[in-house]
């Protein structure tokens, strides 16, 4: 195990260089450029020099004056040490940026996440022991609406009906009014609030998937051999189901566990967009909607080292919940 983990460890590190410098290059070719822009609005003043100069100065002054390549070792160089300089949009460094929004997005991934866990894998397990029932038929049916429903047309709807018309949350926004009138209690309640609608929307809209997986691989295992033999030795329905069924349906699912360590850090672009919450997706969307480098690079890499790590951890999981699984060293 250990020299499986090492072995992951080090094809990771060539993966993360090889997939950084990709999206350094897909940067660094986007139409949209933080310092042409800004070159504009520079050469737009009385008296400035022409917009021809104002590029080729910003150009030198962040290092796009050099190659692809030269620059992306630039770019590593600094990274290697903890070093992403600052992010052109928000005029600060990129970790303090990042520090600022990434816990907020975290905190709504995580409840949403649980959530989905608690709601989905009990309707599935359920769906699977009274299959082509009405129970079953209601469990995929409500499965399927929220796969087809839309992110922008369910939270649209959400707003409409507890926001518009019962007035039980706000539209938009983290905080309310009277926020900084509030004590501590107070304004966690306030926060609280502005957040049950945008996490009803992930858990909605994510449910679904999570449900169906778990209602057809519990039929797989309810069909097979050994529990067919469980029943004939006379175990009760529950045991079978929870003790035998159940423990094995739990190893696929922990491929979607181990898979969903990025999703909690990545944020909800839309989300986070439409119910105006400032967390790193609508960050991170913004920064590379203009061209800030600095900031997407350092966000995209992280996505990155989170995804190998969720690989990872997925195939380490399974050899611990599945002891017929042994990784080959």
């Amino acid at each position: 195990m250990r020299k499986y983990i090492v072995k992951r460890l080090l094809l990771s590190v060539m993966i993360l260089f090889c997939v950084s410098f990709i999206i350094y290059t897909i940067l660094r070719c986007l139409p949209s450029s933080y310092v042409e822009h800004t070159a504009i609005q520079l050469a737009q003043a009385p008296g400035a020099k022409p917009y021809e100069e104002w590029l080729e100065q910003l150009n030198a002054s962040y290092g796009l004056d050099k190659g692809i390549l030269p620059g992306y070792l630039t770019w590593l160089s600094g990274a290697v040490r903890g070093q992403f300089g600052d992010s052109w949009k928000y005029t600060m460094p990129v970790l303090q940026k990042f520090n600022e929004v990434i816990w907020l997005s975290f905190v709504m991934g995580a409840i949403a996440f649980i959530l989905e866990l608690i709601i989905a894998i009990p309707l599935g397990v359920i769906a699977a022991t009274k299959q082509y029932s009405r129970t079953d038929y209601a469990v995929t049916a409500g499965a399927l609406v929220g796969i087809s429903l839309p992110t922008f047309f369910f939270a649209t709807i959400l707003k409409l009906i507890f926001s518009v018309k019962l007035g039980w949350f706000d539209l938009y926004g983290l905080v309310g009014r009277d926020y900084a009138k509030l004590d501590a209690m107070g304004r966690f309640l306030d926060m609280a609030n502005h957040l049950v609608l945008p996490i009803t929307t992930l858990v909605i809209v994510s449910v679904g998937s999570l449900m169906r997986y778990t209602r057809t691989n519990m039929l797989e295992v309810l069909n097979a051999d050994y529990i067919r033999t469980a029943r004939a030795k006379g175990l009760s329905e529950k045991k079978v189901i929870y003790q035998h069924a159940f423990r094995n349906t739990l190893i696929p699912l922990v491929t979607i566990v181990g898979g969903s360590l990025p999703t909690l850090f990545s944020g909800a672009l839309i989300t986070e967009t439409l119910f105006s919450i400032p967390g790193i997706g609508y960050t991170s969307y913004e920064a590379m909607r203009i061209g800030d480098i600095p900031f997407s690079m350092f966000y995209m890499s992280f996505m990155a080292v989170l995804t190998l790590a969720g690989n990872l951890i997925s195939d380490i999981l399974y050899a611990v919940v599945d002891p017929r699984v042994r990784i080959a060293d």
